[in-house]
């Protein structure tokens, strides 16, 4: 059991070292990375679509890597928005990795590209670990989900600088617990922002924008997670996220 753990810690340095490698990189040519985490059927690619297509219609430069077991379909949804969009396939692997996003990137990132979206694997365990040399990362829940799914999951949360609710507009339908939920999130992530959406009637729409640009010009988000600045007992959930972007 120990050899495995020193394994996981040994895999897990070796991505942070990546990931701040490529954060230098990327920060040097004027793009920042957001990470978008969530479960399967969240309705993330559809409220990030939406996002994208905001962020053409502003005119800011922005592009999106799109991951999944298998299929391209996501990267055609999301290709509607007009943004430039990669999908990337992991072959049954449940997360992406900062070397592996690097990979996809040489020779494909558009220049300019003042932010640039990456649509995890549909899983909130194993991405939660992995830096992907991102300055913004955001946790998104449906309301469908339930409101104690920051407590399942405590590292995907707990490590968000925003936490998105979606499918808004279903809250009542399935007697979403509003305040229950906010209660539950403060108790992994206290201080985190939350702000709710529905893709399908537009509310909330480019808060993520918003939130993203904002961290591009301060160099950092506003918020940061007290589980990224301190070793954690989730063991092999650690990530190392005290990054110097967080001013």
């Amino acid at each position: 059991m120990c050899r495995v753990t020193e394994l996981q810690q040994a895999v897990l340095a070796k991505n942070d070292r990546s990931a701040d490698d490529l954060r230098a990189r990327l920060t040097a040519r004027g793009t920042t990375v957001v990470n978008l985490l969530s479960s399967p059927g969240s309705g993330k690619t559809a409220l990030l679509e939406a996002e994208l297509r905001l962020a053409c219609e502003r005119g800011v430069p922005v592009a999106a890597l799109t991951a999944d077991l298998a299929t391209e379909n996501d990267a055609t949804r999301l290709a509607r928005s007009g943004a430039p969009v990669k999908q990337v396939l992991t072959d049954g692997l449940c997360h992406l990795e900062a070397d592996m996003l690097a990979g996809h990137l040489d020779g494909w990132l558009p220049d300019p590209t003042r932010l640039l979206f990456v649509e995890n694997v549909g899983n909130l365990v194993c991405p939660a670990s992995y830096d992907l040399g991102e300055t913004l990362r955001v946790a998104l829940a449906s309301v469908t989900e339930g409101e104690d799914k920051p407590l399942k999951y405590p590292s995907a949360f707990g490590l968000a600088h925003l936490v998105v609710v979606t499918k808004a507009d279903l809250a009542e339908a399935v007697e979403f617990d509003r305040e229950g939920f906010l209660a539950n999130v403060r108790q992994v992530n206290p201080g985190v922002e939350v702000v709710f959406t529905s893709a399908r009637r537009g509310q909330g729409v480019g808060q993520i924008l918003d939130r993203a640009l904002a961290a591009h010009e301060a160099g950092g988000p506003a918020h940061r997670p007290v589980m990224a600045t301190a070793p954690q007992a989730h063991g092999h959930h650690h990530v190392h996220h005290s990054h110097a972007h967080v001013h």
